[in-house]
């Protein structure tokens, strides 16, 4: 089934040094850009992380410190794929709870300016779990009837990604052709920051999504405990999350 699209979206997976937002690194993206017209554009880039990519990490994806040594590193890519990115929705799989929170990490540290929160996002593992329960490779199997080669590289999972979609439309009824609806239905909250620290609760409010004050609007907690701020600035926080408290404090203040 053909994508009904009202602007290009954008289906891209990261190959990294590991799982953690703070501190791991991407060392391949690889996006397809779909336009409405149906026309493709793929992309495979790969990145020195300018850190040891760890040996577990490499028996999963395959990519050794050799093989990044002279390229390019985020930095000097982020402007490129930013103007990519710009204006378009984003879809991947399991990529609302890890590839976009780290894509909009790496933005960040690369002083890039670019805001991901204009993008709907749609989660095709998300999708697959809610109907399906299994993992890519058998998503794809399931779905495409063929077995998924070299998974785990940017560009098959990305692709895979990509197939899986079409064909789960095509499968579910329920499943409205429609970029707003799918991004509603393959999200679990309604995130204010990428990681997830912070979301909307039913009046569209901030509250926090962890620890002592969850389920607290942000605004109260900032009154009642001026110094959870500073806590969580100090802390091992995504930037994301850092950047947009920050907003929300001074927004409150500018009251």
């Amino acid at each position: 089934m053909k994508l009904e699209l009202k602007k290009p979206i954008i289906f891209f997976d990261l190959e990294t040094t590991g799982i953690n937002l703070q501190s791991d690194r991407i060392v391949e993206i690889c996006y397809i850009k779909v336009f409405p017209n149906g026309n493709e554009e793929c992309k495979t880039l790969r990145v020195n992380p300018e850190m040891h990519i760890p040996e577990e990490a490499s028996a999963v994806h395959g990519i050794y410190d050799k093989d990044v040594a002279n390229c390019p590193t985020f930095r000097e890519l982020a402007t490129n794929i930013a103007k990519d990115f710009k204006g378009c929705d984003l879809a991947g799989f399991n990529s609302n709870r890890f590839d976009i929170p780290l894509l909009a990490e790496e933005f960040l540290r690369a002083g890039t300016d670019i805001d991901l929160r204009k993008s709907h996002f749609v989660d095709v593992q998300t999708i697959f779990h809610k109907k399906e329960q299994r993992t890519l490779s058998a998503a794809y199997k399931f779905y495409c009837d063929s077995n998924l080669e070299d998974a785990h590289s940017a560009e098959a999972d990305t692709r895979a990604t990509f197939e899986v979609l079409k064909k789960q439309l095509d499968r579910y009824d329920d499943l409205k052709n429609d970029i707003n609806f799918l991004s509603e239905y393959s999200s679990f909250t309604r995130n204010v920051d990428f990681a997830g620290r912070i979301i909307y609760n039913d009046k569209d409010e901030e509250v926090f999504n962890f620890g002592k004050h969850k389920g607290k609007r942000v605004v109260d907690v900032m009154k009642s405990e001026p110094s959870y701020y500073d806590w969580m600035m100090n802390g091992d926080f995504s930037l994301h999350t850092k950047k947009v408290l920050t907003e929300i404090r001074l927004r409150e203040f500018k009251k």
